[in-house]
């Protein structure tokens, strides 16, 4: 390349946006912000609504392992009435938490002690082995209960699990709807929407390949317990846990937004320190 060729600009860096007034941009921050506030209206009935749904007798003895020993789904709930459980991808042949549930889990871990105090206990549960599960907690930082339910039919039965024989027969039903049969080419596509690449490359950091990754699954489910019965009471995947995703809450409000072209976020112990200027949305 000659000495006098021009690099590409990154395209963070050119001032593409409309410059104008404080008058200007109030005439149309407004409007944007009747929208906000019809959304947050709108939120509030959805979240009415979740409140509404029937619940679900759980008769079965799932068993698990915790910090304090072999515990039951009521125990789990700390004898609080309430249990908030975030499916955490972590199988039983990964050597690492999946990064993305490591990056929501960065966001509840403060939450946690608040919901304590609210009557709502907040818990992971994997179905790696605890003593995985245990030094990796270590390696976070993290303080928040996480049970395993290895050897347990409880991941499976909430559909945040899955056998390599239900990829193959197409029998996964995942996000309330049935996955076509496990292809090379497909299945990253089933949990993310952006294709193998982005799926093979999380997956290697959890040291799996893409098929055994994604028979874990992420998800929140919730229980109550009434009078020593716990009932399902909600759960939701995949892009339904967007709202939990503390990090893409900021970014929403940022000036580039998510501004995305790959898998950019890893543990929060792998980035650079202090973390690389790549260029600014200000820089001319």
């Amino acid at each position: 390349m000659s000495k006098n060729a021009k690099h590409p600009e990154p395209q963070s860096m050119k001032p593409a946006h409309k410059i104008v007034s404080r008058e200007e941009w109030l005439a149309a921050r407004l409007p944007l912000l009747a929208e906000e506030k019809e959304l947050t209206r709108r939120s509030d009935e959805l979240a009415r609504r979740r409140q509404e749904l029937p619940w679900v007798r759980i008769d079965k003895q799932y068993r698990f392992a915790t910090d304090d020993g072999k515990a039951s789904l009521a125990d789990l709930f700390r004898g609080r009435s309430q249990l908030l459980i975030y499916h955490f991808m972590f199988g039983p042949d990964y050597t690492a938490g999946c990064p993305s549930c490591s990056s929501i889990a960065d966001g509840f871990n403060g939450s946690v002690v608040h919901l304590a105090h609210h009557d709502v206990t907040l818990s992971a549960v994997s179905r790696a082995p605890l003593a995985k599960l245990q030094a990796f907690k270590r390696r976070m930082g993290w303080s928040f209960p996480w049970a395993s339910s290895h050897g347990d039919d409880f991941n499976f039965d909430f559909n945040v699990s899955l056998t390599e024989k239900q990829q193959l027969e197409g029998t996964v039903e995942y996000n309330y709807r049935r996955e076509p049969a496990w292809s090379e080419a497909g299945i990253g596509d089933s949990l993310t929407k952006r294709g193998e690449g982005p799926v093979a490359e999380i997956a290697a950091s959890t040291g799996t390949d893409v098929a055994a990754f994604t028979r874990e699954r992420p998800g929140l489910s919730a229980f109550v317990l009434q009078d020593g019965v716990v009932y399902h009471t909600y759960s939701s995947y995949s892009r339904g846990l967007d709202g939990l995703w503390g990090m893409y809450q900021w970014l929403d409000r940022a000036p580039l937004g998510r501004n995305e072209t790959g898998i950019w976020w890893r543990r929060h112990d792998e980035y650079e320190t202090p973390p690389q200027n790549t260029g600014s949305c200000c820089q001319g």
